[in-house]
């Protein structure tokens, strides 16, 4: 797969020779629950940067290649607010809080009903 400028993306390895083997590749789990490739395990053939920051470029057995963000794969660590000893948390205590405060100043400016 080329980019723009005619040159292969980066591979999620620390080779960047496009005739790595395909033993070199790394295997990456989607960690985010509600993406539709959550919980599988894919090749990682690249990387990308955009206005957003990095994408890893995963492959599927028929060949799509998805652009996924770091922070929703196994390669990231998880924030420690979010690991629970059952599962994972959807939500943290901050980013409750902080939709409790929005619900309240927008419910104060609506007024009574």
């Amino acid at each position: 797969m080329a980019t723009r400028t005619g040159r292969a993306p980066a591979s999620c390895t620390s080779q960047q020779n496009a005739a790595t083997a395909n033993a070199d590749t790394q295997v990456v789990r989607v960690t985010h629950p509600f993406h539709p490739l959550f919980p599988r395990q894919l090749p990682c053939v690249g990387k990308r940067y955009n206005r957003h920051g990095e994408r890893l470029l995963l492959q599927t057995e028929d060949a799509t290649v998805w652009s996924v963000p770091p922070q929703w794969t196994d390669l990231v660590n998880l924030d420690p607010e979010v690991v629970m000893s059952n599962g994972r948390s959807l939500l943290r205590v901050v980013d409750l809080m902080e939709l409790a405060t929005l619900v309240k100043r927008l419910s104060s400016k609506s007024g009574p009903r």
